[in-house]
């Protein structure tokens, strides 16, 4: 009979309370690293899967180069700023041509100088 009068004295001073805020916020910690984890996982797996994918040809205006012909103009309708407020912000756009040129020139990665690293004493 003392058992019952020691959980009293718990339960009027407040003991159980603790233990269950304790125990509801180790059960939200642990849920909240649980969903971190997932979401990790699941941004790895997409880079996993965007790292096997062959690359996009895109030319510098970030269209794809299937809409450039044969000289390099690009074919695709974009926003143009027609007007602009005090700030020289625009305010008002239209649809306008690209107006890129597709970048034809050396590769810039393939042409590669590098000197020689024995001494010629």
């Amino acid at each position: 009979m003392n058992w019952v009068w020691a959980i009293l004295i718990l339960f009027w001073t407040g003991a159980f309370a603790w233990a269950a805020d304790t125990g509801r916020t180790a059960l939200r910690n642990r849920h909240e690293r649980r969903l971190e984890r997932l979401e990790a996982a699941k941004e790895a797996r997409l880079a996993v899967e965007a790292a096997h994918k062959p690359p996009e040809p895109i030319c510098g205006c970030t269209h794809h180069l299937a809409k450039h012909d044969k000289a390099g103009r690009c074919h695709e309708r974009v926003e143009v700023p027609t007007a602009w407020d005090e700030n020289k912000k625009p305010v008002r756009y239209e649809a306008g041509q690209c107006n890129c040129q597709q970048y034809v020139g050396p590769q810039p990665l393939s042409q590669v100088y590098a000197e020689e690293l024995t001494d010629r004493i």
